[in-house]
């Protein structure tokens, strides 16, 4: 596990968290864009059935990025120096919603609009990358000793 200031402080300090912090807050800029916009008038002219499972994704795609973002957000606020480390190991700001945001939706989405359909799917990816990390750097899956098994945990959660 990389539950040591240390290796955090490492995985923090990277381009690859950079990168996922960048994504991760252009997804939520993205997604609330296209729902409070183009999305609020493609829902509009679903059938009744549709327009159903379209509120329902909606509500997973950004359950999925709230908590995506407040996890970014608390790791950078402890690189940054804002926010203690032990703080931040506290379960309240682990990854949340786990239920509901890798739950697989019960019907097709196929009638869902093309937009709709590939933030789902790329909300989908980030949740689960940070969900591999949340556990990794916070106590949940074991990573083999030594900084060669750290590293290729970590490589292993963008995968």
């Amino acid at each position: 596990m990389l539950t040591n200031d240390t290796d955090v402080a490492n995985f923090i300090d990277t381009a690859m968290f950079d990168r996922t912090f960048d994504e991760g807050m252009a997804l939520v800029e993205e997604t609330a864009r296209y729902l409070d916009g183009k999305g609020r008038e493609e829902a509009r002219t679903l059938p009744r059935k549709a327009a159903m499972l379209y509120a329902g994704e909606s509500m997973r795609v950004t359950t999925r990025l709230m908590q995506a973002a407040s996890w970014l957000l608390v790791q950078r606020a402890v690189r940054d120096g804002d926010m203690d480390r032990t703080d931040a190991l506290h379960d309240r700001y682990r990854l949340g919603s786990r239920e509901i945001c890798l739950g697989v939706c019960a019907e097709e989405t196929d009638e869902l609009p093309a937009l709709l359909q590939d933030l789902l799917s790329r909300s989908d990816n980030l949740y689960r990358r940070i969900a591999r990390l949340d556990d990794v750097l916070f106590g949940t899956a074991e990573a083999p000793p030594g900084a060669r098994g750290q590293m290729d945990a970590l490589a292993q959660a963008f995968k």
